[in-house]
């Protein structure tokens, strides 16, 4: 649009056009809307303005979040797989894990710590991911392989799944915070690197995803507890249900809450865990 045609144009046009379109804004006809001596103008060159500037400082974040992966490919190393997984807190359903690889390319804005983002944000993210991947896949660990291993073991079994599901072979993993034992491929376990690695902030949202709508269908099928609304994680409401309504087949006999309705000593599932 010509700064002649700037000028003709209805306030609803210019809005349409730069912001809800996002059309770049040459310099000439940023030029024209900053003389144009209309409020609605100025700003509508506010806005876009604005929107420049939160471009700037999220392609800034999303290059910090490729620091470990850039030193790898950097390397001559290509399929960085990023892993983490959800659930490990709550008294029931399992822990799952997801990894996945992500093209050199893939800039998917917005992409965070899972536990930062609303649910719609979340799914949004999940569809991008899984769309745009090289390749994802998950692993899950299951209650009564949570009661047997303990919920650390589970967790790290559930991580090592998802790897050896994926369709390509990593190069390299980037785990947040745990190391893969039994498995041969080069990795870092980077503390908080949900936060702090974008395949790892991908691999997080994958994996909450994925429980949360397992989760869900478990609401169908144990109905009464609120494991839509709270994922089984302890929170007041779901520790109410369990005391009333005693435990159920996916609550996780060793967590303490579920060992406390069912009158089990800690000691009586010690005896069953492997060592």
């Amino acid at each position: 649009m010509r700064p002649e045609e700037l000028a003709a144009a209805s306030l609803s046009e210019l809005r349409a056009r730069y912001l809800d379109e996002g059309r770049p804004l040459p310099a000439a006809a940023e030029a024209a809307l900053a003389a144009d001596p209309r409020a609605g103008a100025r700003s509508v060159l506010a806005a876009v303005r604005r929107r420049r500037k939160a471009n700037r400082a999220e392609g800034q974040r999303l290059r910090n979040l490729l620091r470990y992966e850039t030193r790898l490919w950097e390397r001559g190393v290509t399929l960085v797989a990023g892993v983490d997984e959800a659930g490990m807190a709550p008294l029931a359903g399992p822990v799952v894990a997801a990894a996945c690889i992500l093209p050199r390319d893939y800039r998917p804005r917005g992409v965070d710590d899972s536990k930062q983002l609303d649910p719609a944000e979340r799914e949004r993210l999940a569809e991008d991911i899984k769309k745009n991947a090289v390749c994802w896949a998950v692993g899950r660990a299951e209650v009564g392989e949570i009661d047997r291993l303990n919920i650390y073991w589970a967790g790290i079994l559930s991580l090592r799944r998802a790897v050896l599901r994926l369709d390509r072979r990593p190069e390299h993993l980037l785990i947040d915070a745990r190391r893969i034992r039994d498995l041969d491929i080069p990795q870092d376990g980077i503390v908080h690197g949900d936060a702090l690695s974008l395949t790892i902030a991908a691999a997080s949202i994958l994996a909450k995803t994925t429980r949360d709508a397992l989760m869900a269908r478990m609401d169908e099928e144990y109905p009464g507890y609120g494991f839509a609304r709270h994922k089984g994680y302890p929170t007041a409401d779901h520790v109410a249900a369990l005391r009333e309504r005693g435990a159920c087949p996916i609550h996780r006999r060793s967590f303490g809450p579920v060992r406390e309705v069912l009158g089990l000593e800690a000691e009586q599932v010690e005896m069953f865990q492997e060592r």
